[in-house]
């Protein structure tokens, strides 16, 4: 009927204390590089420097990642439901904002040699590149698998084995951080539409954000194996929790809205003439 069982979710619980260690260790990794590559930047360029809130928002970022992976939501996210959903919301709306306004192609194609940044600019405007980022595919990919996986077996299967679990994180992670590069990152991107056609990419993923949450709460055609409480529950945190994610990632887009300016047409016909009688 509606797919959803009253039985607990499938899953080994985490993976113990040397799964902690190594995630800890990975994230650090990532904060030293980004810091390494902050100072070599601003030694680089002292009179442009490396603005310090792209630092703290990448830090910030993985400060996100790490209270979703790590104890006590990382494992409550493969036993529990709600804990999926929270991890979720974390890992693929929250944290990617915070790492992709930390600006990191930017501090790379700034810390690399002039041969490897030109190399780099050329993936970037790549047709794979260019194909990937445009945002009706960052959206496909970051909010049209939901459905996929919460209205198929998918998401049970993939939480029926520890490797599908953490496949299941990666995409959410990397499809997340490409839908907020698309939409409002501060890095370069090939053929990246106005701020308005952004917008109306941005408003169809709240919509379908919301109707997603709203089918879950309601049992409408999903197929997930937990106890009905946790699923209206969890649907309950993507509703509210997405909603406050996709009105941060609005705030980032309108905060590079630059209105432009015209200075072609009838407005300045006059500006000519006066400079040339002008005497000098």
């Amino acid at each position: 009927m509606d797919g959803m069982h009253p039985v607990g979710h499938h899953g080994d619980g985490g993976d113990g204390l040397l799964g902690a260690i190594v995630t800890v260790l990975v994230l650090l990794s990532a904060a030293g590089g980004y810091l390494l590559a902050a100072g070599r930047a601003r030694r680089r360029n002292s009179a442009q420097g490396w603005n310090a809130w792209r630092s703290t928002s990448f830090l910030a970022g993985l400060a996100l990642l790490g209270v979703a992976l790590l104890p006590p939501l990382g494992p409550a996210a493969h036993t529990d439901f709600r804990g999926h959903m929270a991890q979720h919301m974390l890992i693929g709306m929250y944290t990617p904002l915070a790492l992709v306004l930390a600006a990191p192609v930017t501090l790379l194609l700034r810390t690399l040699p002039p041969a490897r940044a030109r190399r780099v600019t050329a993936v970037l405007h790549s047709l794979p590149a260019r194909v990937l980022a445009h945002p009706a595919v960052a959206l496909l990919l970051s909010t049209g698998t939901l459905g996929v996986l919460y209205f198929t077996p998918l998401y049970n299967t993939a939480m029926a084995h520890p490797a599908g679990h953490w496949l299941m994180d990666v995409h959410f992670l990397a499809s997340g951080c490409l839908f907020a590069y698309v939409i409002a990152g501060p890095d370069p991107a090939p053929n990246r539409p106005g701020v308005r056609a952004r917008l109306v990419y941005l408003g169809i993923a709240i919509a379908a954000h919301a109707l997603i949450a709203q089918a879950m709460y309601g049992g409408f055609f999903v197929d997930i194996h937990a106890p009905i409480e946790q699923v209206q529950q969890g649907a309950e945190i993507m509703y509210y929790g997405g909603d406050i994610a996709e009105l941060l990632l609005a705030a980032a887009l309108v905060s590079t809205w630059r209105p432009e300016r015209r200075t072609t047409g009838a407005m300045l016909p006059e500006r000519p003439k006066a400079s040339a009688a002008t005497p000098h």
